[in-house]
């Protein structure tokens, strides 16, 4: 899982940056630029819990079945 899906995840770049505290709109940008660039290892460490709660969330979407598939193995 990139930085960039965790970010998506969480709601987008504004989503994140109202999340962590940062005023709009340099805080969004600041997280956008966090797409390419990565998630600084600080605001990680800082804001464990948010992040843990995307990273959980990524792992349930990808091992859902997605809405056809559940139909045709049944």
């Amino acid at each position: 899982m990139t930085d960039a899906e965790i970010i998506e995840t969480l709601g987008g770049a504004t989503a994140v940056a109202r999340r962590l505290g940062f005023k709009t709109p340099d805080g969004a940008r600041r997280v956008h630029n966090w797409i390419k660039r990565g998630i600084p290892p600080r605001v990680k460490l800082d804001h464990a819990a948010l992040f843990k709660k995307a990273a959980t969330s990524m792992k349930a979407t990808a091992t859902a079945p997605a809405r056809g598939e559940a139909q045709e193995a049944a």
